[in-house]
């Protein structure tokens, strides 16, 4: 995984807190995580294949993590503080190919699209672009005619519910779009404040690697 798009995630991903999420229905049958192995791995005694099998069952939940039990949300609160936090679990999953690693690579990509969904220099740049193109390429029925704070944070709310639905490929579709869209416009976003200068390549290396990680499925 490139750093600087992890770079700008922060410690905190919104997509993992509670108190952000909104409530829908249960994930698929046979979704769970192994207590017996986050024992170990809290203890520092998991490695090889057990470990990649934890990494596996913690992609698969991951998404669903708004409608688990407190079992399960005891399970991943020792995975998550055994690795000392979001961003940290996130690197640990990229280290499993498969599902772990497009799963951490595509909550890179929301994360992202959290943190800029209400900079206004990004939202206007994306509303002028939209004046000429009002569907982007890859995003029809994924957005709505107003483009404002909910736009991006709405894109990432489906690459996530995508992917708690068990559709990866699907998530890959709508994230490389939306990453291409805010690409595109990173040059607009760049002159209307520098803090954004450098949008474009951030957005870049997500998708590549997200491209990479999709490959290994």
């Amino acid at each position: 995984m490139r750093e600087k798009p992890l770079s700008r995630i922060g410690d905190e991903l919104a997509r993992l807190r509670d108190d952000v999420m909104s409530k829908r229905s249960a994930p698929p049958a046979g979704f769970g995580i192994d207590e017996a192995l986050v024992s170990r791995f809290a203890d520092g005694e998991l490695s090889g294949q057990p470990e990649a099998d934890l990494a596996g069952q913690v992609a698969r939940v991951l998404p669903c993590h708004w409608s688990q039990s407190n079992t399960y949300a005891s399970l991943m609160t020792q995975v998550t503080d055994h690795l000392g936090g979001h961003r940290q679990l996130v690197t640990w999953l990229d280290r499993f190919p498969g599902l772990p690693r497009l799963t951490a690579r595509l909550y890179v990509l929301m994360g992202l699209l959290d943190r800029y969904s209400e900079d206004r220099p990004v939202i206007d740049a994306l509303r002028e672009s939209r004046a000429r193109t009002p569907v982007p390429p890859g995003l029809q029925g994924h957005v709505v005619p107003d483009t404002g704070p909910d736009t991006l944070a709405g894109l990432s709310y489906e690459v996530e519910e995508l992917l708690g639905d068990g559709e990866p490929r699907k998530a890959v579709d709508l994230a490389r779009a939306t990453a291409e869209w805010l690409r595109k416009v990173a040059p607009r976003a760049g002159e209307l404040d520098h803090r954004y200068a450098d949008l474009g390549e951030v957005m870049e290396h997500s998708e590549k690697d997200i491209e990479e990680a999709a490959a290994e499925l």
